[in-house]
């Protein structure tokens, strides 16, 4: 498995989602080395720093990105790694 390699905060952008995907989420992460206390579960990451890293939740898997740049009080980021989130045959969130 691989690990989430960063400094500081993750920033976990949840867009309304269901708290089982939420919760699904960031128990993947946990098991991808990032600690439970440095997850930021937010919709809008707010005074991100370049390097941080931003973390995407949908439905069937998670976008690991890195902050490359700030403008104008948004960030762009890319992709470093896709974690898949998977579902047993009664769709329940599954290790």
């Amino acid at each position: 498995m691989e690990m989430i390699e960063y400094e500081g905060s993750v920033w976990a952008i949840n867009h309304n989602n269901p708290e089982p995907l939420v919760n699904h989420a960031l128990h993947t992460l946990e098991r991808h080395g990032v600690k439970k206390d440095d997850i930021v579960l937010t919709d809008a990451p707010e005074n991100v720093k370049v390097g941080a890293i931003v973390v995407e939740i949908w439905p069937y898997h998670l976008d690991v990105a890195r902050v490359r740049t700030i403008r104008n009080e948004s960030f762009i980021s890319g992709t470093v790694m896709t974690i898949e989130l998977k579902l047993d045959a009664n769709g329940n969130y599954t290790d």
